[in-house]
């Protein structure tokens, strides 16, 4: 069976000692791509967010590194590939437990500006995962996931009560 991707929405919030909970639609498909419990973690490159995804994505990230460095070529651009090369594969690789139990590093803490929560969008090859604040202060074409993500936390401090 072929990995499917990554869809959806989910929020999870923060546990003591800077544990998280990959939340069970993520945790299967991190899962069925990694072939083992290992999240790969990394800072997304443009928003203020991570960035998710099994280990089968590390055949897809040499292939991208190749395309970029021909398209590079082709335009004439300068193109480093030890350096673009660093910042594809320098993800983090974590274990998650059988209830998704994970302990972010405080650098990507810091990076991702997590505070109390965890809100998963899912994106097809990848998932984000954002701070619910950061995710509201996005532009147009982040509505749906800004209600999705809304929606999700309200009914969590709804729990929480």
């Amino acid at each position: 069976m072929s990995f499917g991707g990554y869809s959806g929405q989910a929020y999870s919030p923060a546990g003591d000692k800077s544990r998280f909970v990959l939340p069970p639609l993520f945790r299967k498909a991190v899962k069925e791509s990694s072939g083992a419990r290992v999240l790969c973690l990394d800072k997304h490159e443009r928003w203020n967010c991570l960035v998710g995804f099994g280990l089968s994505r590390n055949d897809e990230l040499d292939v991208q590194l190749d395309r970029e460095e021909e398209r590079a070529l082709r335009l004439g651009r300068d193109f480093d590939r030890d350096l673009r090369s660093n910042q594809l594969f320098g993800f983090i690789q974590l274990p998650f437990d059988d209830s998704g139990r994970f302990v972010m590093p405080d650098h990507l803490r810091n990076l991702g500006r997590v505070e109390d929560g965890l809100y998963f969008q899912g994106a097809g090859r990848f998932f984000t995962i954002w701070n619910p604040a950061e995710l509201a202060r996005m532009g147009d074409g982040w509505e749906a996931a800004q209600a999705a993500c809304a929606s999700l936390v309200a009914e969590a401090q709804a729990k929480k009560k």
